[in-house]
Parts: C-alpha cells; sequence; structure tokens
C-alpha cells in the first residue's frame, strides 16, 4: 500500500495537490476552473469523481476557485476548518449539508490508512492552515501560503519523505519589481510568503534521514523565475552542509502542469 502524489500545478496563479493511497485519494485546494482541473486531473490519468473528498487550505482564490463547482458537480465532500468555512461560503456558492466538513486546526482525520494531519501557518487569511498526510511508515508535508516557518511547524513537518515547500520570491525581484509598496510589505510580512532563501533555512531544521524529494511551491508570477528559485536554494542548503542531487532531489513545480505521479 503505497502513498502518491502529484503537485497538478502551483503558483500565483493557482494551486492543487492529488494524494493517494490503495484506498483513497485526496485533493487538497482547487485553485483553477472546473474546466482546468478535469483537465490536470486527466494529465495525471485519475478520476475527480473517485476523489474521497477535497481539503481546503484557506479562503484566497488561487486555492478555492473551482471548488464549488467540482463538490457540486461531483457530489465530494469538503474538509476545511471552521473560520474559512464562514470566509469562503459566499466565495464558492452553495454546497449540500451533508458535503460540509469541520477539519479543526490541530487535529488529525483518518481516511482509511491514511492519517492527515492539520497545523496552522501565518498568512493573512481567517485560519490558513496545511497538511502532513502519514501512511504506513511515510511521511508527505505540504507548507505554502505562510510568512515565516516556526519552530511548531518544523516540529510537524519534521523529517517528512517528501516535502511539498513555499518558495514564493526573490526578495531583490520583489522590492524592485512593479507592485505597489502596500503590496509588497505583506508579501515580506509574517503573514505573507517565504521567499527562496528563508524556505531553504527553514528546510535546513526539518530535512532527516528519509527526506528524498523537495517541490518547491507557490513562486510567484512576477517576482521569482524557477531557475532562480532552485539555485537560491541549492546554495543556501549547501552553505549549510545539505547537498541536493545526493542526500535528496530538489523538484520544480509549475503553474499549469502536474508534476509525474510519484510514490513517497
Amino acid at each position: 500500500m503505497s502513498l502518491q502524489f502529484s503537485v497538478l500545478a502551483s503558483g500565483s496563479t493557482g494551486n492543487a495537490t492529488y494524494i493517494e493511497t490503495d484506498q483513497h485519494s485526496l485533493l487538497v485546494d482547487a485553485g483553477f476552473s472546473g474546466k482546468q482541473m478535469e483537465v490536470l486531473f486527466q494529465l495525471i490519468g485519475k478520476k475527480i469523481n473517485q476523489l474521497s473528498g477535497i481539503l481546503v487550505t484557506h479562503e484566497h482564490s488561487d486555492h478555492i476557485k473551482g471548488l464549488g463547482i467540482l463538490a457540486r458537480k461531483y457530489k465530494l465532500p469538503i474538509y476545511a476548518n471552521e473560520k474559512t468555512w464562514h470566509a469562503m461560503e459566499g466565495l464558492i456558492g452553495a454546497i449540500h449539508p451533508d458535503q460540509k466538513f469541520i477539519f479543526p486546526t490541530g487535529t488529525v482525520q483518518s481516511f482509511g490508512g491514511l492519517d492527515v494531519e492539520s497545523f496552522g501557518v501565518s498568512h493573512d487569511a481567517a485560519e490558513p492552515m496545511f497538511y502532513a498526510f502519514h501512511h504506513e511508515d511515510k511521511k508527505l508535508a505540504l507548507i505554502t501560503d505562510t510568512g515565516y516557518v516556526s519552530d511548531r511547524m518544523k516540529g510537524i513537518i519534521d523529517n517528512a519523505d517528501a516535502f511539498v515547500f513555499e518558495s514564493n520570491h526573490d526578495v531583490d525581484m520583489l522590492r524592485m519589481g512593479h507592485y505597489p509598496w502596500s503590496v509588497k510589505r505583506r508579501i515580506l510580512s509574517d503573514v505573507g510568503h517565504v521567499s527562496n532563501e528563508d524556505a531553504a533555512l527553514a528546510m535546513t531544521d526539518v530535512i532527516g534521514d528519509k527526506t528524498k524529494r523537495i517541490y518547491l511551491a507557490h513562486l510567484s508570477k512576477d517576482n521569482n523565475m524557477k531557475e532562480l528559485a532552485k539555485m537560491s536554494v541549492q546554495q543556501t542548503l549547501a552553505s549549510k552542509g545539505f547537498m541536493s542531487g545526493e542526500q535528496f532531489e530538489l523538484y520544480d513545480t509549475d503553474p499549469k502542469n502536474p508534476t509525474p505521479l510519484v510514490t513517497v
């Protein structure tokens, strides 16, 4: 019984991740239109109507754009904490009460042999949270949309076999870019997004003997590039004695295309 996943797409324009075991499959966020989500599933050879449910991280549009459409069309259960439900109710349309489930922050929901652990992050949303997936002796940790990675977060995601880790922006690109200063200040704040360098520094505290895969996610369309993110992260990791390509592999994610479905 294996734990598999694909980052269906990730970036400032939309986010969605697919996770499955032999018994259950889950979608984390649906940040694209219903049609786009269907295309992404086709690209990995999976079917939306076979999902056990959709887990929501927070109510920003790049995470819930297609949520209501998919839930209604495929009669899917949605899991989110209470504050996120309140924040997104006017954004996703009517959802049948039988499909609405409360998943409190800091708790574990079990789907057969797949245990999903939720944990709070620091972002300018009602009550943002991300997830660590535990199956047999494997762990997959998802953490994006946070202004910093606290010791509490690190303790939960520590020594995961695979990470999907925010590497949102290059600080110099952001500072020199065209965004209004109010937006720049928000992104750089403790409730914004993690930069390439800060992501790598956080990784040095959580990479363990089991860690084999790290995916750089939620890259800004305007303030980052894949090559720059990977180079910055590699350099910072190397300065702390962590060598990608030897101890673990570093992977890109894409704003429009899925990563290959892999086994953790």
